[in-house]
């Protein structure tokens, strides 16, 4: 039985000068500047560097070079998709996404091609409108038109649209999940897939105006990891939206039914009061940190 989950960080300082080169439009300036005012997410500065990434922005592309070396990886506190590299919106205030791919691009060897499944109950517009005409981003989007952000030029980059109606249930919605994600992935091998896992589909949601029961959510995150992991593709899931309470406990069975079904590994420590242990990716108030919680 998986008792424990363990979110461990790495103390990874992205180059200031590709972050400005790549994404700089995301934030305003001053935080890149080592004189200004730094915001609650940002690691000080170091006394051997003159800038340091923002300790929020290294964490998900970290975690997209730990999904391709080991297969799979989770970030329990990305998928600010409504954010594109030159806005924010929709409660998201960077473009974590963009950078994690363009990331890759640039600093893994043999990542050149990347698939996005987005099933949060919105439409991933902001990462939409940074891939419109980048042929090597594959986009899946299934999500409630009738909610924000209703963003039409964003659609444009939509490779595979799945567009639901108000209150749709398990039944149907896993049966286009399944169709889709097996049909998406069949028609381009990506190197990486990164998986928008956001939660705002469950019943009751007052952002997302579907009806999925927490089972079905259950169900949905077990679908697409058996769809990449059959194929071999390396996969990173975000958990996105969502806006109950109950939801991280449902984030949390998720996760340990993916363990269960064998479809993201375990680190076994030997020995007396051991554990099987997955690892995640987090980034606290006062940097990236490691740190454990027990699941009950």
């Amino acid at each position: 039985m998986l008792t424990s989950l363990t979110l461990l960080t790495f103390p990874m300082s992205l180059p200031a000068q590709w972050m400005m080169r790549t994404f700089g439009a995301a934030l305003p300036r001053r935080q890149w500047e080592k004189k200004e005012r730094r915001p609650l997410h940002c690691s000080p500065p170091q006394p051997h560097q003159q800038t340091r990434t923002p300790g929020m922005l290294r964490v998900l592309p970290k975690a997209g070079k730990l999904a391709v070396d080991r297969g799979w990886a989770i970030n329990v506190g990305g998928g600010f998709h409504h954010c594109s590299s030159d806005r924010g919106g929709g409660f998201c205030a960077y473009a974590d996404i963009t950078l994690t791919i363009k990331f890759l691009f640039d600093r893994v060897e043999g990542i050149s091609r990347a698939t996005i499944i987005d099933l949060d109950a919105h439409q991933g517009n902001g990462y939409e409108r940074d891939f419109l005409d980048d042929r090597r981003v594959f986009i899946m989007d299934v999500y409630n038109p009738y909610i924000y952000p209703g963003d039409g030029y964003a659609k444009g980059a939509i490779k595979r649209k799945v567009e639901l109606d108000w209150g749709t249930e398990d039944l149907e919605y896993l049966q286009k999940v399944e169709l889709h994600s097996d049909g998406a992935l069949n028609e381009v091998r990506p190197d990486i897939l990164i998986y928008n896992a956001g939660t705002d589909i469950l019943d009751g949601d007052p952002l997302g105006g579907l009806s999925i029961s927490p089972q079905g959510i259950v169900k949905r995150d077990e679908i697409v990891f058996s769809a990449a992991r059959r194929r071999g593709i390396p996969i990173l899931m975000v958990t996105s939206g969502g806006y109950q309470k109950k939801t991280a406990r449902i984030i949390a069975d998720s996760i340990l039914n993916l363990h269960q079904q064998g479809l993201i590994g375990a680190e076994v420590e030997e020995g007396e009061g051991s554990s099987s242990l997955m690892t995640s990716l987090m980034c606290s108030s006062s940097g990236c940190v490691g740190s454990t919680f027990t699941a009950v």
